[in-house]
C-alpha cells in the first residue's frame, strides 16, 4: 500500500503545479494590474507644488545634490532658492496652464512625495532659471 500513497501524492503535486500553470499571470514577469495602477498617474488638474529656482546651473546641481544626500527639501529651499518661494520652495496648489511649459510637465509627471523622502525633477531649465520641483498632492 506504501507505494500507493507516494504516487498519489506525485499525482496531487502534479495536478497543483498544472493548475497554478494554468492561472493567468501566475508566472508572468510582468507587473501586475494593480502595480500598473499605481504607477501610472490618474489625470490631475492641480498639484500641490515645491520648487527650489537658481540662476545658475551650479548652485541648482549643488542643490540637487545636497537632497539626494538625505537632507530635507524645504532646507535646502531655504538655503538656496533665489525667488518668492523661500518659505520651503511652496508655490501652494497650482492648476494646470498656470505655470510655464517644461515646469508644468515636470510638476505633473512628478508622483507626489514628502519632504523627509522626496522625489524630485532632474534640474529644468527655464527663462527663470533652474529648478528642482517637489509634488506634495494632486487632484
Amino acid at each position: 500500500m506504501a507505494p500507493k500513497k507516494t504516487e498519489a501524492k506525485k499525482n496531487d503535486a502534479k495536478k497543483a503545479d498544472k493548475k497554478t500553470s494554468d492561472k493567468k499571470g501566475g508566472a508572468k514577469a510582468g507587473p501586475s494590474d494593480k502595480d500598473k495602477e499605481k504607477s501610472v498617474l490618474k489625470p490631475a488638474t492641480h498639484v500641490n507644488v515645491r520648487h527650489i529656482l537658481c540662476e545658475k546651473q551650479s548652485k541648482a546641481l549643488e542643490a540637487l545634490e545636497k537632497i539626494k544626500g538625505g537632507e530635507r527639501f524645504d532646507k535646502v529651499a531655504q538655503e538656496y532658492s533665489e525667488d518668492k518661494a523661500k518659505a520651503g520652495g511652496s508655490l501652494g496648489w497650482k492648476v494646470r496652464g498656470s505655470m510655464v511649459g517644461p515646469f508644468q510637465e515636470a510638476a505633473f509627471a512628478l508622483t507626489p512625495s514628502s519632504l523627509e523622502k522626496p522625489i524630485i525633477s532632474d534640474l529644468i531649465k527655464t527663462a527663470h532659471g533652474y529648478h528642482i520641483i517637489l509634488v506634495e498632492g494632486r487632484k
